[in-house]
């Protein structure tokens, strides 16, 4: 499953994600994931969560993420949710980027069987068709 949070800068994707992580981690019988950009969230989400800052990895395309992602899965068989913080910040596009993350993490979400929430700082509209139907409602 994916599903996107969007909105513009402000709109509180980030909040959203953070109880979403806890949500997970209080559901999950494996790992929670938070991918960000920076070390802003450390003290925002509990210690269980496994926090990577994206900066630490040299991630900087919408190709590397998804490569990023799935060796995230690969080396851990028990990762139940990955989330994704500042996702177009991370890749250095714009939402056009969608075009090809979403059908990737979509043949990984089925093969790894893991959830994953992308924070989008992107209004609805800006969203392109083929990921249109992952924004949250």
């Amino acid at each position: 499953m994916i599903t996107l949070l969007t909105g513009k800068k402000g709109s509180g994707k980030t909040k959203r994600l953070i109880a979403h992580a806890n949500e997970a981690l209080e559901k999950s019988q494996g790992n929670v994931v938070l991918v960000e950009k920076g070390q802003k969230l450390t003290y925002d989400i509990p210690y269980a969560v496994r926090l990577i800052d994206s900066d630490a990895y040299d991630i900087k395309s919408k190709e590397a993420l998804c490569g990023f992602l799935s060796g995230i899965c690969a080396g851990n068989y028990d990762v139940t949710d990955i989330l994704v913080d500042s996702t177009l910040k991370i890749t250095g596009t714009g939402a056009e980027a969608l075009e090809f993350i979403v059908p990737e993490l979509e043949k990984l979400s089925k093969a790894a069987g893991t959830d994953f929430w992308l924070s989008v700082s992107a209004a609805d509209e800006e969203i392109p068709a083929v990921a249109a139907q992952y924004i949250a409602k």
